[in-house]
Formats: structure tokens, C-alpha cells, sequence
């Protein structure tokens, strides 16, 4: 059975953060700390989302972004480990696009660490490109960061390009 099908994303709520706080820790080196979403929470320009399973409580990811200007600058994707390599990254991504467009956002953006090659495979699948280098963004482990820009996501080709996506992550089983 695919697992897309039996998950649903709804707003992140400071109810959640204690899950979102602990898979904070698993997924990421250098987490972030729990008063750092509370304050994004109280961010009219942030938005963020979790995951979960439609038949249990337990948060199985979650996802962010900024809204500046005219871009969505995408914060954070996670996803438990258990639960990776079964699309749940990429309907989180989805649905930031579907958020960026809710919010007539033009371009999404986001830096991601150099040697993740998972995440950047998943960015350019989206059409995202990279376009620049921050050096030693990542302060655990002076690793740099590729910066990603998608295209333009108000054209006819992304609006293709995601219900294309959105097909194909709904007919993998």
C-alpha cells in the first residue's frame, strides 16, 4: 500500500512541538531548538506543517516556510527516519509548493547541505536548480550549502510539472 495515501498534513500547532522537537534531534546534527519553531509559530510570514499517519497521533515529518516578497524560502524538511524513501518528503514538498501558491509566491528557495545528495535529487526533480555556494554554512560541521531556486512556480509548465509529481507520487505503491 503506498503510504502517501493513508497520511495527512495540517498546521503545525505549539501542541506539537515536543514531537517536532524530538525528530528535530534524530533527523538533524545541529538541531534546531524547540523555541525556534515556537517563534516561528508567531511568524505571520512562516509556515509550517506537520505529517502524520491518518490512524496514529505520532508526527512522522514536518516542513517549513518563509514568505518574502515574492519567494517562499523553504526552512526545513524532515521526515523520520523510519519513514524515508516512501514519497512522504516529497508530498511534504508538494504541499509547500501548494502553500507558496496559495500565498501567490513566484519562486521557492532553500539552501541544503553539499553532500546530501537525496535531498538535492528530490529538489531537481522539482525543477529547482542550484545557483550558488554559502560556505561553511553548517556550523557542526563547517559543511557549505547549495543554494536552490525553482523556476517560476505560477507558470503553466510547473503547474504541469507538479500535477505530473503529484500523479506519480500517488500511483507508486
Amino acid at each position: 500500500m503506498n503510504p502517501t495515501r493513508s497520511c495527512h498534513i495540517t498546521p503545525m500547532t505549539p501542541d506539537d512541538l515536543d514531537q517536532v522537537a524530538a525528530l528535530e534531534q534524530t533527523c538533524f546534527t545541529a538541531p534546531w531548538p524547540r523555541l525556534a519553531f515556537l517563534q516561528d509559530l508567531a511568524n505571520s510570514y512562516a509556515r509550517y506543517v506537520v505529517l502524520r499517519n491518518a490512524h496514529s497521533p505520532a508526527i512522522l515529518g514536518y516542513a517549513g516556510l518563509w514568505l518574502i516578497i515574492d519567494e517562499a524560502h523553504i526552512t526545513t524538511i524532515a521526515v523520520h527516519p523510519d519513514h524515508r524513501r516512501r514519497g512522504l518528503g516529497e508530498l511534504l514538498l508538494l504541499h509547500l509548493f501548494d502553500l507558496a501558491t496559495a500565498f501567490d509566491m513566484r519562486y521557492l528557495t532553500l539552501e541544503v547541505r553539499a553532500g546530501n545528495q537525496s535531498a538535492q535529487g528530490l529538489y531537481h526533480k522539482y525543477g529547482f536548480q542550484a545557483v550558488g555556494v554559502r560556505p561553511k554554512y553548517y556550523t557542526d560541521t563547517n559543511e557549505d550549502a547549495v543554494i536552490m531556486w525553482s523556476g517560476d512556480i505560477t507558470t503553466p509548465a510547473t503547474r504541469q510539472l507538479l500535477h505530473q509529481r503529484r500523479q506519480a507520487l500517488a500511483d507508486e505503491t
